[in-house]
């Protein structure tokens, strides 16, 4: 695969929704402990909602307006926190690929990249408060880093190496303390746990990373 076509979009989308119905147990236990346990709802709910949404705006012919469309969508369909930061992502994502019908595989760190500022701009969060932002924002580096030095790198390389940011991210969280919400009420549950939420946004990654993995 050497281009992301529009109508492609919405089965990429679908392999994220797929993978939080697969996590959902374990990151509502993880969230359990530190939250309202309930982010593994959230996450296969809004992932799962999510394709449908696009392939109504396949119309479009935009990507980057399918994208933001979708997304805002997303955020109705769930209206908390992590559901807005997650839409809220999307739909950065979506403003840089405005007037796009078809994404080339440098496109998926620019994709990474702006899913990063958006939660950084909604959430009002910084690096190393132990969110999202931590794991994603690793994997966006990784992702823009291979992309800098290999121009030719494929689909799968950028989303390979926005994973494994990602990871690295997730494995920082857990020497952070939590400074949001109820997980910051229980922060001395966290030395040593990988935050939910930025195991979170690497499922979301990996989501992408394994339909890539599968147009191999």
């Amino acid at each position: 695969m050497d281009k992301l076509k529009i109508e492609d979009v919405p089965e990429a989308f679908e392999y994220v929704g797929q993978l939080f119905v697969e996590k959902r147990d374990e990151l509502c236990e993880m969230d359990a402990a530190m939250g309202d346990g309930d982010l593994g709802l959230t996450m296969s709910k809004g992932y799962g909602a999510l394709p449908g949404f696009l392939r109504d705006l396949t119309g479009e012919g935009d990507i980057g307006k399918m994208m933001f469309k979708g997304a805002m969508k997303m955020q109705n369909t769930v209206p908390s926190t992590m559901g807005t930061l997650m839409s809220s992502g999307v739909m950065e994502a979506g403003k840089a690929f405005k007037g796009k019908t078809e994404l080339m595989p440098a496109d998926m760190a620019t994709y990474v990249v702006k899913f990063a500022e958006g939660i950084k701009k909604r959430g009002k969060c910084e690096l190393g408060d132990r969110t999202i932002l931590d794991s994603v924002d690793a994997g966006a580096k990784k992702a823009t880093s291979l992309v800098e030095s290999n121009p030719d790198a494929s689909f799968l390389d950028v989303m390979n190496a926005a994973v494994e940011g990602a990871e690295e991210g997730c494995e920082a969280t857990k020497d952070m303390l939590p400074k949001f919400g109820k997980a910051a009420v229980h922060s001395a549950k966290a030395k040593g746990v990988i935050d939910q939420g930025a195991l979170a946004g690497k499922y979301m990654l990996e989501g992408l990373r394994n339909y890539f993995a599968d147009q191999q």
